[in-house]
């Protein structure tokens, strides 16, 4: 099925294919690239939210709220080092405290939204999605399944970025500069 399936694709892209297109084909397979470094072969992130779900299906929840969140936030770290094992104990953190919302590190300091780091692919990956929400050219199926996985996922993301992020996004989105501009200064800000 693979195979007809890849089939299909080539001769979508050899034959029927727009610039337009061409374009939304190779911002796909950039973003795909950076999903399979990060994450390995795993079609996508493993889902917060399902994790959840299934951990508390498992548990009584009959402790505490901490002793809860500390569950969770060790089942999602077994689920991220079976599924990604090249990501470093530093990422996983990070990916932990961005999707369990109020959680500890390990090294036991709360973290708020705005202190958090993100590692860099991830963070472009999100900036990606941002964007291409913000002016529209989100697939809405795309949209459908960050808001299962995450909620209200633009307002979270907004929340996380750094503010020389959010003030570059802020002009690109508003059209105040153009996109070579943008992506110029976006490059600049994520050496930062």
């Amino acid at each position: 099925m693979a195979n007809e399936e890849l089939a299909k694709t080539l001769d979508y892209i050899l034959n029927r294919c727009n610039e337009r297109d061409i374009e939304v084909l190779a911002a796909a397979v950039i973003r795909r690239r950076r999903d399979i470094s990060m994450f390995g072969s795993m079609p996508m992130a493993p889902d917060p939210g399902e994790l959840a779900k299934k951990i508390s299906s498992q548990l009584n929840i009959e402790g505490n709220i901490e002793g809860l969140k500390n569950s969770i936030r060790d089942y999602a770290i077994r689920i991220i080092k079976q599924e990604a094992p090249e990501l470093t104990d530093e990422q996983i953190d990070d990916l932990t405290r961005t999707w369990i919302p109020g959680e500890q590190s390990s090294t036991g300091g709360q973290n708020s939204p705005g202190d958090s780091k993100i590692p860099r692919e991830m963070l472009v990956s999100m900036i990606d999605q941002f964007v291409s929400f913000s002016l529209g050219q989100m697939e809405e199926e795309e949209d459908r399944a960050l808001r299962r996985e995450m909620g209200p996922w633009p307002d979270k993301y907004w929340k996380s970025f750094p503010q020389v992020i959010r003030l570059l996004l802020s002009d690109y989105i508003k059209g105040e500069i153009n996109e070579k501009e943008y992506k110029t200064r976006l490059a600049l800000a994520l050496r930062m």
